[in-house]
């Protein structure tokens, strides 16, 4: 079986047709979704991109591999051997499409990075690149006479929103910058935010512009996958190909008084996408319930491939999902899922399918409580914090979190790495210079 894991960086299940997004994002993927397995509830714990990534291709959570902050200076200790290096020790050829570096190209025969330019007038063609890339190396993998594993990494619809013609209005046809519009008003007031936010759309007026330009970015990706899936039919690759769709994290736009970026440990950045298909394995036009997380992926994919001894092997700590799958198991693999981020803030939370406890180990950059419960079921947008009216839940909940680290610490032996490492995207004292562009 090949194996062909695309991640889109920054992708909102939740913006996508497939997952019932009313505007039409995502036709090419949607078509692919229909002939596999889409897992509703997939969850990224750990955001954003390196810690994510990491649970990912490690099967671990953040605990085990200590990779808690975006861009640290922690590395991945060698000993936590990630899919394409497992893959590859099982036979596999094993190539990406990357940009990340670090600890994320070990195990590749062929990593290739990709650049874009931006023209003097238009958007960014960013996702063009990547499938430029992934076409010759792809190619290269179905002359392979073994198995392939390929990694595609799409850096759509990562900020800045700047899709190409026709893309770029294709959810908007109005005045960006009409004086009438006042909904930018807040986020031009975001000290540390509006330097980067003015590199790329100076003058904004009206907050639907950049959210119709994520949805832009994001059918100008759709739009870019098409060739990738064109030569897997192509080459005659389709019927032996285990395609995957995910993402790192998702984005906040405008839900929770923070703008464009992916901070806070709500839905909105949180659930992913986790499409799977397979033509001869999976059943098509599935749809499953129930909280997976994404460090489930690399044991169901090990499995699928007929190498489910290898997760064990490695000590991964997700769940195969294969049993769901094929319908043979129940598609939840946990109750609760345990969240950090350690990039803008420096949180902890807990998810269950009714509830989400967030408890902040400092002052909240935007003024937040300390401690924030939402009951999902009545408010999935989580909109009303209950901390306050709720004080037994908050309880339950904070001593499920708290056996869990300790549970944790324990069977780790290793340091707490929220409380270890430093945030790396924000230095305290220093937020009014201009920002660079963040992963």
């Amino acid at each position: 079986m090949n194996i062909l894991l695309i991640a889109i960086d920054t992708l909102r299940a939740d913006h996508m047709g497939c997952y019932g997004y009313q505007r039409c994002t995502t036709p090419h993927l949607d078509r692919l979704a229909a002939g596999g397995v889409i897992l509703e509830e997939c969850f990224a714990p750990h955001i954003p991109t390196h810690p994510s990534f990491t649970s990912l291709f490690t099967g671990k959570d953040v605990m085990t591999h200590q990779v808690v902050a975006q861009g640290g200076k922690v590395e991945l200790k060698p000993k936590h051997r990630t899919l394409p290096q497992v893959l590859r020790k099982r036979g596999y050829f094993t190539a990406a499409v990357d940009h990340m570096g670090r600890w994320f190209k070990r195990g590749f025969d062929r990593y290739e990075g990709y650049h874009w330019e931006r023209p003097e007038s238009g958007g960014w063609r960013k996702a063009e690149a990547a499938t430029d890339q992934a076409l010759q190396v792809l190619a290269h993998c179905a002359q392979r006479r073994k198995p392939w594993l390929c990694f595609l990494h799409y850096w759509d619809p990562h900020t800045p929103y700047m899709p190409p013609a026709p893309f770029d209005r294709m959810f908007y046809a109005a005045d960006p910058r009409d004086p009438r519009h006042a909904g930018m008003d807040r986020v031009w007031t975001d000290e540390a935010f509006r330097y980067y936010f003015a590199e790329w759309m100076p003058g904004v007026t009206d907050i639907e512009f950049p959210k119709s330009q994520y949805d832009g970015a994001i059918a100008y990706c759709d739009a870019a996958l098409a060739p990738v899936f064109a030569l897997l039919e192509q080459r005659g690759l389709r019927h032996d190909t285990l395609v995957v769709i995910t993402a790192d994290h998702g984005e906040e736009l405008d839900e929770h008084g923070m703008w464009f970026d992916h901070h806070g440990l709500y839905d909105t950045n949180l659930h992913i996408p986790l499409i799977m298909v397979h033509p001869e394995r999976l059943p098509a036009g599935k749809r499953l319930r129930g909280m997976v997380r994404n460090f489930d992926l690399a044991p169901t994919i090990l499995e699928l491939a007929g190498h489910g001894d290898a997760a064990a092997e490695n000590a991964m700590e997700g769940t195969s999902l294969v049993p769901a799958l094929e319908g043979t198991g129940p598609a939840k693999v946990c109750d609760a899922i345990y969240l950090t981020e350690c990039a803008w803030m420096r949180k902890r939370g807990v998810r269950t399918a009714r509830h989400k406890l967030i408890r902040a180990r400092e002052t909240d950059y935007y003024g937040n409580p300390d401690v924030e419960l939402y009951d999902l079921k009545a408010d999935p947008g989580e909109q009303r914090n209950l901390a306050e009216e709720q004080p037994a839940v908050v309880r339950r909940l904070s001593r499920r979190l708290d056996e869990w680290l300790q549970r944790r610490l324990a069977e780790t032996g290793l340091p707490d790495p929220i409380e270890t490492q430093r945030i790396t995207m924000r230095q305290i004292g220093d937020i009014n210079r201009p920002i660079p562009r963040r992963a």
